[in-house]
């Protein structure tokens, strides 16, 4: 079955895409898009993740960005279904043992319903703001990403790495999933996919076309093959629906992206104000995800 997720509205406020009504959303609008979400069939809602935006970036990235671990687990207490997915944790930011309590934590009180979207980074002032070695951040992320795993695989934990290491530890409370959370690498360079397909469960790549994502999900494949790695490995493509979209167009780019490999998308839904959004929801949830099966 396909899967089809999407962001909370208003977390990230990038100037060029973000509309009038964004900007004014607070902690209702949040509980009602989640709500929204979940009645209409969605699997996940999203939250992204810069901790801070240095100042000359502002006016193309925005400096408003939620902070995904508080997001997800206000929403987390007024749903019930819905998964929790940071898109994503910029995973070089954090100690990996905090990251493993912290969504951990969210994943037990919400029943089991984190997918963990982690990623490598890209904004070099950021790094520089928060003492993290930026060009050394793709061995850290594997490093880290491996040592989450260690955290909540095993009841004593134990990791050795370059940067990290802890013996005889305990994570709890312990996660719901067994043997651990799903983890989705985010990402389109070949070291995303290379990483996604060696140490997690899923690839969500990002401003790619069908030809791209083809040549990713190929290429991961032969990774996990060389790692012998089995089991489903998701695939999440980008799908736009934007005001004007129809279902029979969405439903077309759904088989083009399937065609490619894509097991899984990750809609940005467009509404001209908060009202639309809700009902745009909705929309897509009877138009679309009934349909796509």
């Amino acid at each position: 079955m396909t899967h089809f997720g999407t962001s909370l509205p208003g977390v990230q406020q990038i100037p060029s895409r973000t509309r009038p009504w964004e900007r004014a959303v607070g902690g209702p609008e949040m509980v009602a898009a989640a709500r929204a979400a979940e009645e209409a069939g969605f699997a996940h809602v999203s939250c992204s993740d810069h901790v801070c935006v240095p100042a000359a970036y502002a006016g193309v990235m925005g400096a408003v960005w939620f902070d995904a671990g508080s997001t997800l687990a206000f929403v987390a207490g007024v749903t019930s279904r819905v998964r929790l997915l940071p898109h994503v944790v910029v995973l070089p930011y954090r100690h990996p043992l905090v990251v493993a309590k912290q969504y951990g934590t969210l994943d037990r009180l919400s029943g089991g319903r984190v997918v963990l979207g982690v990623g490598a980074g890209h904004l070099k002032p950021e790094f520089r703001v928060l003492g993290v070695d930026f060009d050394g951040r793709g061995r850290l992320t594997d490093e880290y990403l491996r040592a989450i795993v260690a955290a909540w695989e095993e009841e004593v934990a134990r990791f050795t790495g370059e940067r990290v290491a802890f013996a005889d530890v305990l994570v709890a409370p312990r996660v719901v999933q067994r043997p651990r959370p799903p983890i989705w690498v985010g990402g389109s360079s070949r070291a995303a996919v290379r990483r996604a397909a060696r140490l997690a469960d899923g690839w969500i790549p990002w401003d790619v076309g069908p030809g791209e994502l083809a040549a990713g999900v190929g290429y991961a494949g032969e990774v996990r093959a060389r790692a012998r790695r089995t089991g489903r490995f998701e695939v999440v493509a980008p799908l736009a629906a934007p005001p004007e979209a129809t279902a029979d167009a969405l439903l077309g780019a759904v088989d083009r992206w399937r065609a490619a490999g894509a097991t899984a998308f990750h809609v940005g839904i467009g509404a001209g104000c908060f009202a639309e959004f809700l009902d745009r929801l909705a929309w897509f949830g009877a138009e679309v995800i009934a349909r796509a099966g």
